[in-house]
C-alpha cells in the first residue's frame, strides 16, 4: 500500500479530496509531468458498467521534451485505482518529480 502512496502521490501534503496526483516521464525526456485525475469529474463509466477509467494525454512543457504519452487507469466502482498503464512513457514517484523539480530550480536561467 506504501509503494502505490508513493507512485501516486498518496498523501503528499495536498488538502485535494477528489484528486490522484499520477507521475509521468515520457520516453526520450527528462521531464517528469504531473498529471492530475479528478475522481468526481474525470472518470467515465465502462461500457458494462462494471468499473471506471481515464484516458490522458501526457506531454511535457518545455521544447526538449516533445514526446508524448497516453495515461490509462481502470478504477472499481467504488474508484479505487485497480490497473495502471503508461504508453510511450513510465510512471515515476512523487520522489522523482520532486527529484526533477529541485533540478530544474539549481538550473541557472539563460
Amino acid at each position: 500500500m506504501d509503494f502505490f502512496k508513493k507512485l501516486f502521490g498518496g498523501s503528499g501534503g495536498s488538502s485535494d479530496k477528489s484528486g490522484l496526483y499520477f507521475y509521468v516521464r515520457p520516453h526520450t525526456c527528462q521531464e517528469v509531468i504531473r498529471v492530475r485525475i479528478d475522481t468526481t469529474y474525470d472518470l467515465t463509466l465502462s461500457d458494462d458498467e462494471a468499473s471506471y477509467y481515464v484516458v490522458k494525454s501526457v506531454r511535457g512543457t518545455t521544447y526538449k521534451c516533445t514526446r508524448s504519452a497516453e495515461l490509462t487507469l481502470t478504477f472499481d466502482l467504488n474508484k479505487h485505482l485497480k490497473h495502471s498503464e503508461c504508453m510511450g512513457g513510465l510512471l515515476v514517484t512523487e520522489a522523482d518529480y520532486q527529484t526533477w523539480l529541485d533540478a530544474q530550480s539549481a538550473q541557472p536561467n539563460p
